[in-house]
């Protein structure tokens, strides 16, 4: 029984640890979109820093993405950005894997 529950114990420790990658992968994904939606929006580097973590914050709103890809699309459409869902979409792609090589880089 000892063995089994060793197994156990083992498989709930990488099930956390996954949910913890996934979650930094989030996040720094998070802080690149508010970059880069700041920099669409011309916004000074002090504002960049701050509206990135705004759209970090935003994603605690709710669960999936859906959360995140409205604060853009609203701020970016306030800033007289022309932009629609599909664009933001895939920029949130490219940023997830822009952020996953990141956090795997950092792990090398």
């Amino acid at each position: 029984m000892s063995a089994f529950d060793d197994r156990g114990r083992a498989h709930e420790a990488k099930f956390a640890r996954d949910q913890e990658v996934e979650f930094r992968i989030t996040a720094r994904r998070n802080r690149l979109l508010g970059e880069w939606a700041a920099e669409r929006m011309g916004l000074t580097p002090e504002e960049t820093d701050a509206y990135a973590k705004a759209v970090v914050q935003a994603d605690f709103e709710e669960a999936g993405d859906e959360d995140v890809i409205r604060k853009l699309a609203g701020d970016l459409t306030a800033a007289n950005v022309e932009i629609g869902d599909a664009e933001i979409r895939a920029i949130l792609n490219e940023k997830t894997a822009e952020a996953r090589r990141h956090f795997i880089d950092s792990q090398n």
